[in-house]
């Protein structure tokens, strides 16, 4: 993981406990989606750093339809977020949703929240629309003084998005996949190295022995 900026540790040490109480609290009155999304607006200005007013976008307009909020940096977008209320759990139909309106632009990454909860989907358009979830986690439980908490964070931050972390994650998690190693074990150049080496190994395993009933 890159290293984290003072200034931006110092703003999740101060921001991060001081959310967790406005948290407790919406969960309390089970504030609707319209007041989570307010919440969640001032949690990206505030944890994230993006600037309200030229990087955030509230109701998104993709094709004639609307997603909670987007996350634009130099005109592009870099996520979208879709928002649920505090108080729902979330669920595959609400990601469906959020990964309908990415695929309608050719966005890759989509946030599925309800302030408290945060999942992070990649969205791939290969042959078919499909997503996979790379990290998750509950921002009551976030300790803003533990370095692999702030490494999630960071994650999501103007400053990470602008040095493509989230996407180094991806393809690391993508090199150790063992579905995608496994289908590379299965590819002609690789199989034939393994067929190769292995013919090479028992030819030199045999080689002491005929020399030793030569001898």
């Amino acid at each position: 993981m890159s290293n984290i900026p003072t200034t931006v540790t110092k703003r999740f040490s101060v921001n991060v406990p001081k959310f967790k109480k406005i948290l407790q609290s919406a969960i309390e009155r089970d504030v609707n989606e319209s007041d989570t999304v307010t919440i969640v607006t001032d949690m990206l200005e505030e944890i994230f750093g993006f600037d309200k007013y030229s990087e955030i976008t509230r109701e998104y307009a993709i094709q004639g339809t609307y997603c909670d909020l987007a996350i634009k940096i130099a005109k592009k977008v870099e996520y979208l977020i879709e928002v649920k209320a505090i108080g729902l759990d979330l669920a595959d139909k609400h990601l469906k949703q959020a990964v309908n309106y990415a695929s309608r632009v050719g966005i890759k990454w989509v946030v599925l929240t309800n302030a408290a909860q945060w999942e992070i989907h990649r969205v791939n358009l290969d042959t078919r629309v499909h997503n996979e979830r790379l990290f998750c986690f509950d921002f009551l439980e976030i300790n803003p003084r533990q370095k692999d908490h702030q490494d999630l964070l960071f994650l999501l931050c103007k400053r990470g998005v602008q040095k493509d972390l989230i996407d180094d994650l991806y393809q690391y998690k993508q090199s150790i996949n063992r579905h995608i190693i496994g289908a590379l074990l299965l590819t002609n150049p690789v199989t034939s190295t393994i067929r190769r080496e292995l013919k090479n190994s028992i030819l030199e395993s045999k080689l002491p022995q005929m020399i030793y009933r030569n001898s």
